[in-house]
């Protein structure tokens, strides 16, 4: 049964928004349209204009920047005040529909999509089926893509370290992005089919997540020392920006998709730890007490009995979620519970990004070491991080569900750990990686969005997917198939789209205009609610 919930003030002024967006969009696709179907007239000072806007249009393929939005357009829209852009859109002004056509095509493709999810996920249009876990079938369907990965996108990568120049590859970004790839597929898997049984491993695979939150943050701010507002905007837009807009359409709280607030905290912190005093940061003292400090936060806020309410109490309104099926819970449980999970595992990741340098250093001298010493230091590597895996899957990781998350805070760096060790303890295992499961470990993000309204069902606000979105009813496979072929699709489109609109809003280098564009967006949504919360309790 289908609740889709009170219609809200959010939700009508996203439509209002969005409506007048793509009505501007189709308008600049047939003034663009009609601009080639005219043609030229001769010895017209009009020609000159428009073989200007065509040699233009032919700096701009050559200058495409992220996510597909031409170099000019971009530069337009940031040197036009606010104001002229919002007066020449309402008055829907030729000109300025056909400069910022790549925008409005961005922004109406997104909301199109928030308009697919409420679609999906809260009207009858589409039927839902129960879950159904099949071990057999999970494991078949997983070895099936390792297989099919491994023949079609297996690449050796010849990367030189930024540190020492030559090819040591040591926890590389194609195998972050890999290991983020194949764990994110056995996590949503885990979700489709209900497989309980993995839910130690879950835990794992989340925790990992954390971690390369604290390792690759940590990374590029020791390295890059850039805490512009720009980068902490773009940051922040990348965490963010898609979830706020489902959490608005959709009418769920943002602690339902907890993953979110979880990086968004822990980035936060990691930026908070190496901002303060950054100058100092290469000074190895100052570090440790800046590490030893982030540990005593964390062990203040969530191991001293009462301490974590009364902070994060004021934030509620924020963090705080219901589950329609658990209502007696209270409101900040959930974040108490998954951000507690892994509050410590973002600080083993900052120490193994400072010890980065060090471990890749080391490495280089014991691939030149001469070859019997080599294979007994490795052999002894090895030895002991299956050894310490083995024990701690026999002691920890067999525990039941609840005893299990006991440990979790404490031990999840040890399989993290022995994974690392294990990857990287040969140059030809560091030096491959299969790119599928690279290429979706980068949109891990969208795709944890999004499987709960165009994959799963929840049926209602703030409800947990309980159910898979059924189009092709009677037939679990061929509708598996469908549902999956279009979530993987879209989500990969809202990756793109997500970062296209933050090239066009989140400026890199011009804070002045980075802070009107907010005030912008504030002047324009305020207005917007205010009237649609006007309109229906006029309606109502």
């Amino acid at each position: 049964m289908v609740d889709p919930g009170p219609i809200t003030p959010g939700q009508v002024s996203f439509l209002l928004g969005v409506i007048p967006i793509f009505i501007g969009w189709i308008y600049s696709e047939l003034l663009d349209y009609r601009k080639y179907l005219v043609p030229l007239k001769p010895h017209s000072d009009n020609n000159l204009v428009e073989l200007g806007d065509i040699a233009e249009k032919d700096d701009d393929k050559a200058d495409l920047l992220e996510g597909g939005l031409a170099r000019s357009a971009s530069v337009r829209f940031h040197n036009s005040s606010i104001r002229t852009n919002i007066i020449r859109f309402l008055s829907m002004e030729d000109s300025f529909l056909l400069e910022h056509r790549a925008t409005l095509r961005a922004m109406s493709e997104f909301g199109a999509i928030l308009l697919y999810f409420y679609i999906c996920d809260r009207t009858e249009l589409l039927a839902d089926s129960t879950k159904n876990y099949n071990r057999d079938l999970f494991i078949f369907l997983y070895v099936l893509l390792i297989i099919v990965s491994a023949m079609t996108s297996l690449r050796k990568h010849n990367d030189k370290s930024p540190i020492s120049g030559k090819s040591i590859l040591y926890l590389n970004r194609h195998q972050t992005e890999e290991w983020k790839g194949w764990m994110q597929v056995l996590f949503l898997m885990y979700h489709y089919f209900a497989a309980a049984e993995i839910y130690n491993a879950i835990r794992i695979f989340i925790a990992a997540y954390v971690w390369m939150t604290g390792f690759g943050n940590f990374s590029y701010y020791y390295i890059r020392k850039d805490f512009s507002v720009a980068r902490f905007a773009q940051m922040m837009w990348r965490l963010n920006f898609f979830v706020a807009f489902c959490c608005i359409v959709l009418n769920n709280d943002y602690m339902l998709y907890y993953i979110c607030p979880m990086h968004t905290l822990f980035t936060l912190m990691v930026y908070g730890a190496l901002g303060i005093f950054s100058k100092y940061n290469e000074v190895g003292s100052v570090m440790a007490l800046k590490i030893f400090s982030c540990f005593l936060v964390v062990f203040l806020m969530w191991e001293i009995p009462g301490a974590f309410e009364i902070f994060w109490s004021p934030l509620t309104f924020l963090l705080g979620y219901s589950d329609p099926a658990k209502p007696d819970l209270h409101r900040l449980h959930e974040w108490h519970f998954r951000s507690g999970l892994d509050r410590y595992i973002w600080i083993i990741g900052m120490i193994y990004a400072y010890f980065h340098p060090t471990v890749e250093r080391w490495m280089e001298k014991l691939e030149d070491c001469e070859t019997k010493r080599r294979l007994s230091i490795k052999t002894a590597i090895v030895s002991i991080a299956v050894f310490v895996g083995y024990v701690w899957y026999e002691c920890i990781y067999k525990l039941d569900k609840t005893s299990y998350n006991m440990y979790h805070p404490y031990t999840s760096w040890i399989p993290i750990t022995v994974y690392i060790c294990l990857r990287n303890f040969t140059h030809q295992l560091r030096s491959v990686s299969l790119t599928l499961f690279a290429w979706l470990g980068k949109i891990t993000l969208e795709t944890y969005i999004s499987q709960f309204h165009i994959w799963l069902r929840s049926n209602m606000p703030d409800g947990q997917p309980k159910w898979l979105l059924s189009i092709i009813p009677g037939y679990p496979m061929l509708n598996f198939m469908l549902t999956t072929a279009i979530y993987v699709l879209v989500s990969h489109r809202l990756f793109e789209l997500t970062n296209t609109l933050k090239t066009v809003f989140v400026p890199t280098k011009d804070n002045k205009r980075l802070f009107c564009n907010f005030i912008a967006g504030i002047a324009i949504a305020l207005p917007l609610y205010c009237f649609s919360f006007v309109l229906l309790q006029i309606h109502r």
